[in-house]
């Protein structure tokens, strides 16, 4: 059924995000740009972004509300419904998954009672699957408002959730200061985190994630060991059998039929179902 007209701001808060917009719009030369701001700044008003966040927009860039639709809709990072003050992600690819990602997800949704991209009955939780936090060394990672909470157990998680609903101070295990939700979006948005001491804190990759730098620099410890290709011989130069412990990539393993492999030839390609 066509819906009615979506409901205009109050008089008070159109006043204040126009005046915003206009500080955004004066960062681009091209009004069409700001599109994503705004679409931050609305959904901290609301905490997500309606179709009076979509009207918005589209008044003020001069764009159609099936255009700004068409974007909010693309990027997860926009909520297009109700959303709690509290965004929880549990990575669940495959680094995080494996290590006891899945076995957070399942926790937290049988602890919460809610399922994927659904709110507490407070407002105070949403949780969501995460496809990939990018922070597979300190995997299973959890995000709350796109902050890292690093090497979680379903236990830490539920104690975590805990904390936010009973509004205890948590912090992150790197990076910014937790703040709520709509918070974020402003920042996200392009405005100044003043809170003390937010800007400062940081966190940086793992040595998981540095390894490899490390050895192109020539910066590795003495006794490293880079795994040779497939054919090829450890650094040292020995003969090398790896040990259980050792996790060697797709490259070293010995396969028998790989069109890369001469003494192997995979033949012609055949048809779909031969």
């Amino acid at each position: 059924m066509p819906q009615l007209p979506a409901t205009p701001y109050p008089a008070e808060v159109r006043a204040r995000l126009d005046a915003d917009a206009e500080e955004v719009l004066a960062r681009y030369p091209g009004s069409r740009s700001a599109l994503l701001p705004l679409l931050h700044l609305v959904q901290s008003e609301e905490g997500y972004v309606s179709r009076t966040g979509i009207a918005f927009c589209a008044e003020t860039l001069g764009l159609t509300t099936a255009e700004v639709t068409a974007v909010s809709t693309f990027y997860s990072m926009y909520r297009r419904r109700p959303s709690g003050d509290y965004q929880v992600g549990v990575c669940t690819n495959t680094l995080c998954a494996v290590m006891g990602g899945d076995a957070i997800f399942d926790t937290l949704k049988e602890h919460l009672g809610v399922g994927n991209n659904e709110t507490t009955e407070d407002g105070k939780v949403t949780l969501e699957h995460i496809e990939c936090n990018a922070a597979c060394d300190f995997a299973p990672v959890v995000m709350v408002n796109w902050e890292f909470f690093d090497n979680q157990t379903p236990e830490s998680a539920t104690q975590l959730v805990d904390d936010l609903i009973a509004g205890r101070t948590v912090e992150p295990t790197r990076g910014a200061p937790l703040c709520s939700y709509k918070e974020t979006a402003r920042i996200l948005a392009g405005f100044p985190d003043e809170r003390p001491g937010a800007v400062e804190a940081t966190g940086g990759a793992g040595p998981a994630s540095l390894i490899g730098l490390k050895l192109a620099k020539g910066e590795a410890p003495p006794k490293a060991r880079v795994v040779s290709p497939r054919a090829g011989q450890p650094q040292d130069g020995q003969p090398h059998d790896p040990s259980p412990s050792e996790h060697l990539s797709s490259h070293d393993a010995p396969l028998q039929t790989s069109a890369s492999d001469p003494e192997h030839p995979a033949g012609p390609a055949a048809e779909e179902g031969e």
